[in-house]
């Protein structure tokens, strides 16, 4: 199965497991998110929730080109655009306190994903960037409204998004991306992180999640990444993408 959903307790843990793609996005990803969130929302025993990827190279590698190449226009485009921004507004708003463990490389989308969650814990082996502006289009899940939303520094953010680039851990630690930068084991990472959070009552944590969420609601956080997707569907259609994924999978 390309994923895996795990709850054992109070901790509920999405894993893309598709190792041999680099954890890219398909459908059938989508549709287990779907159902994860689905879990957890309607669930009140779950006090975190996590996402990751299976194996050590790669967290998300963002959507599967030999999945979504195919799609020529804006039309064509934005219905998987659209779709999995909801997605991740639903995974930012989750109750709980929602946290990526990333385990390997986050571009592209990957690091939408993993800046729709509250914490990013980033094994110091990994690295990370918005790179879709290599290939000619913007975040199109709503990652940059995500970022614009949460990250304080607004030159830094906009430097991140726009110049497309790949950037080690401790460069991603050092622009304010990424919350704690980790040494070997992932999970054992993540339960150190847990073990400190467990000390304090999970209502504690769910009240000030709660007004995070009524900030972002306030703000219209929603609407912003759905336009985002839009903004990257017009871009989705032009010559420059078609070219640039051309060469990628080329050179692939």
């Amino acid at each position: 199965m390309s994923y895996k959903i795990e709850i054992t307790n109070g901790i509920a843990t999405f894993t893309i497991n598709r190792p041999e793609m680099r954890n890219a996005i398909n459908y059938a990803v989508m549709d287990g998110l779907e159902t994860f969130l689905s879990k957890v929302e309607s669930d009140d025993s779950i006090a975190f929730a996590v996402i990751t990827g299976a194996g050590d190279r790669a967290f998300c590698s963002g959507g599967d080109l030999s999945e979504f190449h195919g799609f020529r226009t804006a039309k064509e485009a934005y219905p998987m655009l659209s779709r999995m921004a909801g997605l991740l507004y639903r995974l930012s708003i989750l109750p709980v306190p929602v946290i990526a463990l990333v385990n390997g490389a986050a571009v592209g989308g990957g690091c939408e994903i993993a800046s729709s969650c509250d914490y990013r814990l980033v094994s110091s082996k990994a690295k990370g960037g918005f790179i879709q502006g290599t290939l000619a289009i913007t975040s199109g899940w709503g990652g940059a409204s995500q970022l614009f939303a949460k990250m304080n520094n607004h030159t830094a953010t906009l430097k991140f998004l726009s110049e497309a680039k790949v950037h080690t851990a401790q460069q991603l630690q050092s622009i304010g991306w990424a919350t704690d930068v980790f040494e070997g084991d992932a999970q054992e990472a993540l339960e150190n992180f847990i073990s400190d959070k467990k000390k304090i009552h999970p209502s504690v944590h769910k009240a000030y999640k709660k007004l995070a969420i009524t900030n972002w609601t306030q703000t219209g956080l929603k609407d912003r990444m759905i336009e985002e997707a839009a903004q990257c569907a017009k871009l989705w259609e032009s010559d420059a993408h078609h070219e640039a994924v051309d060469r990628f999978l080329n050179k692939e």
